[in-house]
């Protein structure tokens, strides 16, 4: 995993996190990222949003995805082919598109002031949670669980438009929980980190064990959020 494309793909992953961790530490970078990402959305502007949830995106999304990236190069290789670049591009563009979405999102609930609100929080979580339990979320899971599959049943359709489809479902596989990141904390190292491990689980693991327990715990903070204490 020498070729152009897994460097730029670890390097890419290597400079995501470190930003991440630089943002946890006190002093230096850290400082400057952790102003950048305290800031209010409105005053951080477009800009400063887009850039927190692209660098959430590729240090959270491109990990689930190797096994799938890996995936077609064996392919890829056995057919005496390339094209692994384009196919991370293509992947890389949803997951973009995403995060442009997400921005204005965060924009709009920063001019309506309700980002803080615990009614938010609980909304996003049963949103979550309740996702984790729906058909469209078995369906996107069992093809990022099976991408020797996914990859032949779409091989004629080139790298590139491959790519697309493999980021189209796994947005549609881990788009609710991404969404937590409103309330999670942007850039916050333990949520990147959390959510990160459990939607890397769910995609290796089998059965609907793992993200109907996700779901659950969603729904449980929900609760916890709207009925618990003060």
């Amino acid at each position: 995993m020498t070729a152009p494309h897994w460097l730029a793909l670890y390097g890419t992953l290597l400079a995501a996190w470190t930003a991440v961790v630089l943002m946890a530490t006190p002093t230096g970078w850290g400082t400057l990222l952790r102003d950048l990402c305290l800031t209010p959305a409105a005053a951080a502007g477009p800009g400063g949003v887009l850039a927190m949830w692209l660098i959430m995106s590729s240090a959270m999304m491109l990990p689930t995805a190797l096994p799938a990236f890996a995936t077609y190069d064996d392919i890829a290789q056995a057919h005496g082919t390339g094209g692994g670049g384009h196919l991370i591009a293509g992947y890389a563009i949803v997951w973009a598109g995403f995060s442009a979405l997400a921005m204005v999102a965060q924009l709009a609930l920063g001019r309506l002031a309700i980002l803080d609100e615990p009614l938010l929080a609980a909304a996003l979580l049963i949103l979550a949670g309740g996702y984790q339990f729906s058909p469209l979320k078995d369906a996107c899971l069992s093809k990022c669980r099976m991408p020797l599959t996914f990859f032949m049943g779409h091989w004629n359709d080139g790298p590139f438009r491959m790519g697309l489809r493999l980021g189209a479902t796994c947005l549609g596989c881990c788009w609710a929980l991404m969404a937590l990141g409103l309330i999670g904390g942007a850039m916050s190292l333990g949520f990147m980190a959390l959510a990160t491990g459990l939607m890397t689980l769910e995609k290796l693991s089998r059965g609907a064990l793992v993200p109907r327990a996700i779901g659950l715990a969603c729904l449980v903070g929900a609760g916890f959020l709207i009925g618990g204490p003060a």
